[in-house]
């Protein structure tokens, strides 16, 4: 069985490429039908967040190219620009780099845990979608063991900062007093709810929530003493507000240009802070060149997520080595997969030995046959068929045939007991 691994993440691709093979959790069911399909292999699964999108695959046989080609297809770009943007990998780096992102190591910030909950998010929608066979179940099982020993034998997670603590911080950098500003979410996914815990615990003048659907806005709300609105009221009320943070899984840019600039305007250019979480975006870019707006998007985070990386760089070999092992401990048991088929073989044959040896003993002892004289050509029967390929191989072929056959049958048949 082969494994391979093709992705693209926040240090190989920028995020305007990102947001173009990036998938919704509930759209990760037909497209992983989609692949295989395409790819005629039994096992897949993909995993997509604001930073990368991987997919992972269990076969016969190695099909990076076929994987790049339906990737770059679902983009909408060409394969060669996805090639020069995305890491491909096989066999045990592509375990490696499971284990490694699992526990925080690949991540933009170092040692963070979200990304754990989202590969079992991903592995999830794959096993619901018929699409995770043993393999690559046994992958991410050891990816999620390798990753819980590495959070508790280490210190990889230390004063680590989410892109939510990240993006209070520089709020505070704007603003003197986060108590006197009126906040707004938009959307109502994992993400915001983390930034909405960050946020409420500064005891902002009012928070808000916008989202698709009222409900799931409304029980995000509740949680933080917020207002919530349609997103439709959006344009009209956005000038309302001097932060806006914006993570949703829309297609497409729900906040433009022209409604920022007619915000500013209403707010006499009272300077905005918004941050932008969403891949693909949420805000125009163009909306970052506005003088009194401030816009963050998830690669503008990157230097302040990395505050206190040094601290952690300690614990980052022992992590590594941990992974070792665990990489080591998959390509152990794949190479025993390797042998199953064969293994399966051999009892077939044995049984089938032993089933014709069985029936030809009965006989005998039906016809009235001495046990003992049964006994012994049961046993006999037995002893030829299992040495008769060997005795044909000393027999067969050339010289140098001969000799392997000879140092392979006295391997397996004349070993002394240690």
């Amino acid at each position: 069985m082969a494994v391979w691994a093709l992705g693209i993440n926040h240090t190989t691709a920028p995020l305007d490429m990102r947001g173009r093979f990036a998938f919704a959790l509930d759209q990760i069911g037909p497209t992983l039908s989609s692949l295989r399909g395409s790819l005629a292999t039994g096992e897949a699964a993909i995993l997509s967040t604001c930073n990368r999108t991987e997919i992972y695959c269990a076969g016969n046989q190695h099909a990076i190219e076929p994987t790049i080609e339906w990737l770059a297809h679902s983009g909408g770009v060409a394969p060669g620009l996805l090639r020069s943007h995305s890491y491909m990998l096989q066999d045990g780096h592509a375990a490696r780099h499971a284990f490694r992102v699992a526990s925080g190591l690949d991540s933009m910030v170092l040692g963070e845990a979200q990304i754990l909950g989202q590969l079992k998010d991903a592995v999830r929608a794959a096993e619901e979608a018929g699409a995770l066979g043993t393999t690559l179940n046994q992958l991410f099982q050891r990816s999620f063991a390798v990753a819980k020993e590495v959070r508790s034998s280490t210190d990889i997670g230390a004063h680590s900062i989410s892109m939510a603590a990240a993006s209070v911080r520089l709020a505070g950098q704007l603003f003197e007093d986060l108590g006197q500003v009126r906040v707004l979410f938009v959307g109502a996914g994992e993400m915001i709810e983390l930034a909405a815990t960050h946020f409420a615990a500064k005891n902002p003048k009012s928070i808000a929530v916008a989202n698709r659907t009222l409900e799931r806005g409304e029980k995000l709300a509740s949680r933080f003493g917020a207002e919530v609105m349609r997103l439709a009221d959006l344009p009209a009320r956005l000038h309302e507000f001097d932060v806006v943070v914006s993570s949703t899984a829309s297609q497409l840019p729900i906040i433009g240009l022209g409604a920022v600039e007619r915000a500013l305007k209403a707010r006499k250019h009272r300077p905005m802070f918004m941050v932008d979480l969403a891949v693909p975006r949420d805000i125009e870019p163009e909306v970052k060149e506005l003088e009194d707006v401030y816009l963050y998007t998830v690669d503008d985070l990157a230097h302040v997520v990395q505050t206190g990386q040094a601290n952690r760089q300690a614990a980052v070999a022992q992590a590594e080595a941990i992974i070792d092992a665990g990489v080591q401990s998959f390509l152990h048991w794949m190479d025993q997969r390797r042998a199953v088929p064969l293994i399966r073989q051999l009892n077939a044959q044995a049984d089938e030995w032993r089933t014709l040896e069985l029936a030809r003993a009965r006989k005998l002892l039906a016809r009235g046959e001495d046990v003992d004289a049964v006994l012994e050509a049961l046993s006999k029967g037995l002893t030829q068929k299992m040495l008769h390929g060997a005795m044909a191989e000393l027999h067969a072929g050339d010289a140098d045939s001969r000799q392997r056959a000879s140092q392979a049958i006295e391997h397996f048949f004349l070993r002394k007991e240690r």
